[in-house]
Formats: C-alpha cells, structure tokens, sequence
C-alpha cells in the first residue's frame, strides 16, 4: 500500500539530549496508529515534525512524497494537527476559532458551515459554538480542535492526547468519529489510554529513548509472549518472607506485590499450581488468571525481550 508518511533516518536533538535517533520507518495510507511509551520517549517531538511545526537536525520527513522542508506550504495543507495542550483563541467563540482556521486555508464558507454542522453534530459540540473558548471546559476545548483541523479536510491527522480531559460520552463520541474517518484519512495519535490504544489501531508503535521499540499490531506484538498467562493470587496477609518464598518459585517470571495481591507470569497455567503448593499454608482470598495485553509489553521486565 502506498506511503502516507515516511521518515528517512530522522534524528532531533534538544542541547546535547538526542529526542529522536535516526527514525525511519513509513506509515500506510488511511492507516490508525497509536504511538506509546512512557513520558519524554520522544512521541510529543515526533508529532511536531510529523506535522511540520518542527523541523529536524537530520533526516527527511516526507508527506505524500513531498519533502515537508523543501514543501512546506504544500504539505501543511494535507495535514491537520492537534497538539496536547489548548491554543484556542480565548476571547473567540468555539465557531469563530474554527473559521479561522477555514478561513486561513481558504475553505468556502458554506463548505466551511457544513462542515462545521457535521462534526459539531458528530462530537456533541452544536450548542457550545457561540460560547467563548475560556468558558467552555477542556474537553469542550479539545473537541473544537479537532474540528478546527478537520474544516480544511486533511489527508493526514496527528492528534496528542485526542481524548484528553473529556467525559466518557465524549470519548466515545470523539472514537467514532476517527473510526468512521480512518481509511479516508491517515490518523496518528499518541495516547496514555492503554484502553483506548488496544482498541483502536492497525498499528502501535513503542517509543523508548527516542527509539522503537516495537512495531506492529498488538496480537503482532503478542506474539513473544504467546506461551505466557498472569497470574495473581490474593492472600490475608502476604508476609516478606511469603513473598520471597514464592518468588523463587523456579517457574515464576518476574513477580510483584500490590499489598496482599502477589502477581506474576508463567509459561504454563501449571507454574499456578506450583505456587499454590508453596503456599498451602496460607489462606487466600482470590485468585485470577488473565490475558496479557499491552499494560504488560510495556512493562520495563518485558518491553523488547518477550517475556525472558
């Protein structure tokens, strides 16, 4: 499939510090992916280049082909950025704030109305758009700057944080939306919703020291963990010298405690028996055996080496 994105050895630095190393990697057109990782990995930075509001110390980044340096004027018309933190104008309303950004790109103004209507209608946003921006909540705020970025019809999406500081009804609403528009568009977004991020990608990319880490959809990056469960068992009281017992259990891999929750992995549901003998002893309140999802992957056991 055609490229929508692609990095050519992309490298950022801020003083000495190297925030991004050397990136290269393309990104599918009308594709959905998450970037993660835990914070100053580099995801902020990257958005910023991806949507030319940075430019890098090294490398191309090129959108549809264009090199975003040399063409700049040209491909910030395909891309629609919407950053972390609020930039409304506060002493506009939410409509005027998105008009002119319609306005700036020389959007029609009755493209601009219909537009406008659709996702206002879509978001939850209609009866808010008369009011000015510093009287509207954050997420009220973040739902307008995603319109905002979408009046001009953009190929490509970068969104940080897309959900940040909205209630659930919004979230979900704000997820149908960039579900019903992924294939039309290219959307990249970074989120610290692990929840949101499971459900909704075709591709996840791990960020750690300006590196991925990882890349792929998620049952992809599952892969090296196939032979794996979690497991926790609750105790009355999971003493020190219970919880050194039970870690070195030969087929316990990497346990941890959460006051009286002992938890951990194995590569078979049988290395749960073997620490139930090794604590026959002992009274238990639960027990669970779940799935591993990407909470695990990014674990700093884990991320990188499976589960060994």
């Amino acid at each position: 499939m055609e490229a929508s994105i692609t990095l050519k050895k992309v490298g950022k630095l801020i003083g000495d510090k190297t925030i991004l190393a050397g990136l290269s990697f393309g990104v599918e057109r009308g594709s959905l992916v998450a970037i993660v990782g835990v914070n100053d990995t580099g995801k902020s930075s990257l958005l910023k280049l991806l949507s030319g509001f940075e430019n890098p110390n090294y490398g191309q980044v090129f959108i549809h082909g264009l090199d975003m340096e040399k063409r700049r004027c040209e491909t910030r018309q395909l891309i629609g950025y919407v950053p972390h933190d609020n930039d409304l104008d506060p002493w506009l309303t939410l409509e005027q704030n998105i008009r002119f950004t319609a306005n700036l790109y020389k959007v029609g103004k009755a493209t601009a109305s219909s537009l406008i209507a659709k996702y206002s209608k879509a978001l939850g946003l209609s009866p808010y758009l008369n009011n000015y921006a510093m009287n509207v909540s954050n997420g009220t705020q973040k739902k307008t700057m995603l319109i905002r970025e979408l009046v001009h019809n953009p190929d490509v999406l970068i969104l940080d944080e897309p959900t940040g500081y909205m209630d659930a009804e919004s979230i979900r609403h704000t997820w149908d939306l960039l579900k019903e528009l992924k294939g039309d568009k290219t959307i990249i977004y970074v989120s610290n919703s692990l929840t949101e991020i499971e459900q909704a990608h075709d591709r996840i990319l791990v960020f750690h020291d300006g590196r991925i880490l990882m890349d792929g959809h998620l049952d992809k990056l599952l892969e090296s963990t196939l032979d794996y469960h979690q497991f926790q068992v609750e105790f009355i009281n999971l003493t020190d010298d219970l919880y050194k017992k039970l870690s070195n259990v030969a087929t316990v891999v990497s346990p941890n405690r959460l006051d009286n929750i002992f938890h951990f992995y194995g590569r078979t549901r049988t290395v749960f028996f073997d620490v139930i003998r090794a604590a026959s002893d002992e009274l238990m309140v639960d027990l669970n055996v779940k799935k591993l999802g990407l909470r695990d992957l990014l674990d700093s056991e884990f991320a990188g080496k499976g589960l060994d």
